[in-house]
C-alpha cells in the first residue's frame, strides 16, 4: 500500500459565495485532492456540484487532481460529461449500476481513473471480483448525502478488511473515507489502513477557527 497520505478536501463544504478564495487557498496548502461531490437529488435526498464549476476550477494553475464522487442515478451516462470538464478519477456508487464492470471500462478508456463507493451496508464483496480494475475506493462511513451526521464506528473493521483485501490484490489502490473525518479520529483512521480522507465541515472548512491554509497545516501536523 502507498505510504502517502492524501488530504482530499470537500469543495462542497466551501463558502459558495466566496468558492473562489477556498480554492486558491486550497491550492496554497497543496491539498492532494479536490473531492467534488455530484448528486442528483435522486439516489441522496441532496443536489450538489455542477460540471461548469469542474470546469472553472480545472481552469486554475496548479489546480490539484479532482476525484467525482458520482451520487447519482445511472452514472455510466455523465461519464463523457465529466471527462469533457475535467475530472482526474471518477467514483460511481455500485449500488447505482447493475453492470459496473462496463462502467469501469468505460471510464480507464475516457482516460480518467476508475473509483467504486460503497454506502455503509454495502458489502465489500461486492467489489472482490473487480478491484483489480479500480484506482479508488471510496468507503461512505455516513449515510450519503447527509450533512452533519457522525462517524459509523462500525466502518474502522471494514477499513482494515478492504486493507487487506488491496494488498492482496491492488497494493496501489487509494481507500478513500468519505464522511465524519476529524482531528480525532485521523490516526485511527489511517493505522486501519485509510490513505486518503475526505476533509470538509469537521476539518478544514471552519472559517470561525481560523483559515483554511492553516487547517490543512493543522492536519499534517496530526497525519
Amino acid at each position: 500500500m502507498k505510504n502517502e497520505i492524501k488530504i482530499a478536501a470537500s469543495l462542497i463544504c466551501a463558502d459558495p459565495i466566496n468558492i473562489e478564495k477556498d480554492l486558491k487557498e486550497l491550492i496554497n496548502s497543496k491539498v492532494e485532492l479536490i473531492h467534488f461531490d455530484v448528486m442528483d437529488g435522486s439516489f441522496v435526498p441532496r443536489y450538489g456540484l455542477y460540471p461548469e464549476i469542474l470546469k472553472k476550477i480545472k481552469s486554475f494553475k496548479n489546480c490539484p487532481e479532482v476525484d467525482v464522487h458520482m451520487m447519482v442515478e445511472n452514472p455510466e451516462e455523465y461519464i463523457d460529461l465529466y471527462k469533457d470538464s475535467g475530472a482526474d478519477y471518477y467514483c460511481f456508487h455500485i449500488e447505482a449500476s447493475k453492470h459496473p464492470h462496463r462502467v469501469i471500462k468505460k471510464i480507464i478508456n475516457s482516460g480518467m481513473k476508475a473509483g467504486i463507493a460503497l454506502n455503509p451496508n454495502t458489502p465489500l464483496e461486492s467489489i472482490k471480483w473487480i478491484i483489480q480494475d479500480l484506482s479508488m475506493v471510496t468507503l461512505m462511513t455516513i449515510n450519503p448525502g447527509i450533512v452533519g451526521h457522525k462517524f459509523i464506528d462500525e466502518m474502522y473493521n471494514k477499513i482494515s478488511k478492504l486493507k487487506d483485501i488491496a494488498i492482496k490484490h491492488n497494493p496501489d489502490l487509494l481507500i478513500e473515507i468519505d464522511g465524519g473525518v476529524t482531528p480525532e479520529n485521523i490516526l485511527k483512521l489511517i493505522n486501519h489502513g485509510a490513505n486518503t480522507l475526505v476533509c470538509g465541515n469537521g476539518t478544514i472548512f471552519r472559517p470561525f477557527e481560523d483559515s483554511i491554509f492553516n487547517k490543512v497545516k493543522y492536519l499534517r501536523t496530526i497525519i
